[in-house]
């Protein structure tokens, strides 16, 4: 599974890393906080590369991308993806985004209408009262060991720089400890076609799901079996549901055929 093209790009000020696969139409992944391209969609890749052009994007202080001193929100995110998109010469594209990605699409899709053809919503959400009771709670208490190892490794293998751990820890919990609840409005605002995905046993409440899917004019709905992100990548065991991701693989490729 190797890319057809990777490399950086200048965008809004800092090095920006991504890699293609396949080709056909254009589905950019946004990967979740703490993570990376690969982390959270080499099974989703390695599944339908052969069916759509899949262009993969660490976010700044992420994977691979340069890191920036100042506060990450789900807008900037959204920016720096338009931008980056803009280099590559892509003028419009699906997005699937998965957890703080799923955010960050939201908001492609609410600041940049003409660029999102359709979108992916995996495990997000736009309101604090959405999460898993105590979630934001115990995001209060957060250190650096509170990242799970297997996203500590990640990091370190792609960019072996501890300190660029620590500020992406940093800028990750902070955005979570400050995040305000979003006015229904970004969501009512959305025109591009919208699949929502979340597991039953989820970080985010499964009628959390539900309502912003209720926001989203003629959007479609599908809630798993699973937790956080094992419908379409392996959990932090390292267990794979291929069964499952099999599934979702072919319900997202369903909705972007439709």
């Amino acid at each position: 599974m190797n890319p057809t093209e990777k490399g950086y790009k200048t965008v809004n000020g800092i090095q920006m890393y991504y890699e293609i696969y396949g080709s056909g139409k254009p589905l950019v992944l946004i990967h979740g906080g703490g993570s990376s391209i690969l982390f959270d969609y080499k099974e989703v890749i390695e599944r339908l590369a052969d069916k759509f052009q899949l262009i993969g994007i660490d976010l700044q202080n992420h994977g691979m991308t340069e890191h920036r001193d100042i506060p990450e929100t789900f807008e900037q995110d959204a920016h720096d993806a338009a931008a980056l998109l803009k280099e590559i010469s892509i003028e419009k594209a699906s997005f699937w985004g998965f957890s703080n990605g799923g955010n960050t699409v939201m908001q492609i899709a609410h600041l940049y209408p003409k660029i999102a053809d359709k979108i992916i919503v995996a495990s997000a959400f736009f309101k604090k009262n959405g999460m898993i009771d105590g979630f934001f709670e115990s995001m209060q208490e957060v250190d650096l060991d509170s990242i799970p190892e297997p996203l500590k490794i990640n990091f370190l293998q792609l960019n072996p720089d501890f300190s660029k751990l620590e500020n992406l820890f940093d800028k990750d919990s902070k955005r979570m400890q400050q995040f305000q609840d979003w006015d229904e409005e970004i969501l009512t605002s959305i025109q591009s076609p919208a699949l929502f995905i979340s597991g039953d046993k989820d970080m985010m409440k499964p009628e959390h799901t539900v309502e912003m899917w209720r926001l989203v004019p003629d959007a479609q709905l599908m809630i798993l079996p699973a937790s956080h992100g094992s419908y379409m990548m392996a959990d932090f065991d390292g267990m794979i549901n291929k069964n499952l991701i099999d599934f979702t693989a072919a319900e997202v490729e369903k909705f972007l055929n439709h």
